[in-house]
């Protein structure tokens, strides 16, 4: 059965209604339906498309985690990714490969690195290396995709060890850690970002600090600086399931979200006002155990939520604060709170962004008249003079294709900005952008980013460590103009 529009909106509604009546002051009400009550299948399947939007960020983190759980030693999956244990964090060496497809939207500015965290058993020592006055910062974020660490050139963060802490501990700081950042929740992400020149140089000069970023459990902290050469890990397979195609790795698959559910239940705590829908999904997940009919109305909800209110939200046009010439942003990344439209959006389209403090994104599908951006045309984007991204850290202009990920070409250039020394502006000061399949002239060459021919792509616009003038709005990137 697939939902009419006016079921749509009663499921939108449910969870404001859910969260609204745990908070009545005054009242003392039931947590939910009393155990032992009779549900109809369409109460069931509404309640379902409401749990599986909420609960696919979180899904998505349990998925990776227990995907990579098993792993012992550190590797490059599939060739390309960065793997450990748990709560060890695996760093390349350059930038990441366009074979990747274990998180939509990289970017070519920065060396990476990642580890999935499970902090139930113990915290997690963090090492940041003196990087100078290159630009770095460390993600760090819990199962829900907020941030609780503050890690980074921004923050000033000087070199020395950290703690990453689940809600539940109540351990001894040791002697050496300069502080201690608690996650509200077990599971988390860490992703390390290093700033990189595109110059052979750069990629050496990076390297010493690169092999101090370390993570590692509490039990293995003994105050001293570690080191590891990532330059030689081995490769393995099977860590992606996606092997190689064009699309982001499935972490939550639809058929499978209801099984998951109940531990992500017992896991994470509700935020405030998310005690009465905790206990309605508990409820309708009571029900569905005991009757098949339910059982299935709850499943096909997952399959018909994902289709219909989750994809969708890969594309960027669809969702996000509206900018001129057709670019849209979002102000709350990584801080979502109980945005779940925002947390779940960004989670389908380019999951693990940083802070707006730490990075500000725009997004583009559309040139300035409106029309799908295509390989088949030519385009550029203008910045005027002293009109780049006003930031204290570096700025890019990426191009994606059609799935989010790079697109393959001749001179494997797949962003620009500050990394580029071959940028030239015009006679003006402004700055051209020249954005085609087929090589500009000669003059321009060092100013253009290939697109794929004949297909569809996406402009992707970061701004690190942005200055207030893109925090607050004042600036906003220039138009796509197609080129005639």
């Amino acid at each position: 059965m697939t939902p009419t529009r006016r079921s749509i909106l009663t499921a939108g509604g449910g969870l404001a209604a859910f969260s609204f009546a745990s908070r009545v002051s005054g009242q003392s009400l039931p947590p939910g339906p009393v155990a032992g009550t009779k549900m109809t299948e369409e109460y069931v399947r509404q309640v379902g498309w409401i749990a599986y939007f909420w609960g696919w960020p979180m899904a998505n983190l349990q998925s990776r985690l227990e995907t990579f759980r098993p792993l012992k030693e550190f590797a490059l999956g599939e060739g390309v990714l960065p793997l450990g244990p748990v709560n060890e964090v695996t760093m390349l060496t350059d930038y990441i490969d366009p074979a990747e497809r274990a998180v939509a939207c990289p970017n070519q500015d920065v060396v990476y690195g990642q580890a999935i965290l499970d902090l139930a058993k113990e915290p997690v020592i963090v090492q940041v290396p003196d990087f100078g006055g290159r630009f770095f910062v460390y993600q760090v974020v819990d199962q829900r995709t907020d941030s609780f660490a503050d890690m980074g050139a921004m923050y000033a963060t000087q070199p020395s060890f950290y703690l990453l802490a689940g809600p539940d501990w109540k351990g001894a700081v040791p002697k050496g850690i300069a502080k201690v950042f608690r996650s509200p929740t077990n599971v988390g992400f860490m992703i390390p970002r290093v700033f990189r020149e595109d110059t052979d140089a750069d990629k050496q000069a990076v390297q010493p600090l690169i092999r101090q970023i370390m993570s590692y459990p509490l039990s293995r902290y003994d105050g001293k600086m570690k080191t590891h050469d990532w330059s030689s890990l081995p490769r393995i397979g099977g860590q992606d399931s996606n092997k190689g195609g064009d699309e982001e790795t499935a972490w939550v698959v639809p058929d499978k979200f209801f099984d998951m559910l109940p531990g992500i239940l017992d896991n994470l705590k509700p935020l405030s006002g998310e005690e009465a829908f905790y206990a309605q999904m508990r409820s309708v997940l009571a029900a569905a155990a005991k009757e098949p009919k339910l059982k299935e109305a709850l499943m096909q909800s997952a399959v018909e939520a994902d289709r219909t209110l989750v994809k969708p939200l890969f594309e960027f046009r669809n969702w996000g604060l509206q900018l001129p010439h057709n670019w849209s942003t979002q102000a709350n990344g990584a801080a979502f709170g109980t945005d779940y439209f925002t947390r779940t959006a960004v989670g389908k389209s380019n999951i693990f962004v940083n802070k707006p403090s730490e990075t500000k994104y725009f997004y583009q599908d559309l040139d300035s008249a409106g029309a799908r951006l295509n390989g088949a045309n030519r385009y550029t984007v203008t910045f005027a003079r002293d009109g780049t991204p006003p930031v204290y850290g570096f700025w890019s202009l990426t191009l994606y294709n059609q799935h989010h990920f790079f697109s393959p070409n001749d001179i494997k250039r797949y962003s620009t900005g500050t990394k580029n020394k071959a940028l030239k502006p015009n006679a003006d000061g402004s700055l051209t952008i020249h954005v085609q399949a087929d090589p500009p002239a000669e003059a321009m060459r060092g100013n253009w980013l290939p697109s794929p021919r004949g297909a569809d792509f996406s402009l992707y616009v970061r701004a690190y460590w942005p200055k207030v003038a893109v925090t607050d709005g004042s600036w906003t990137p220039p138009a796509v103009q197609r080129v005639n």
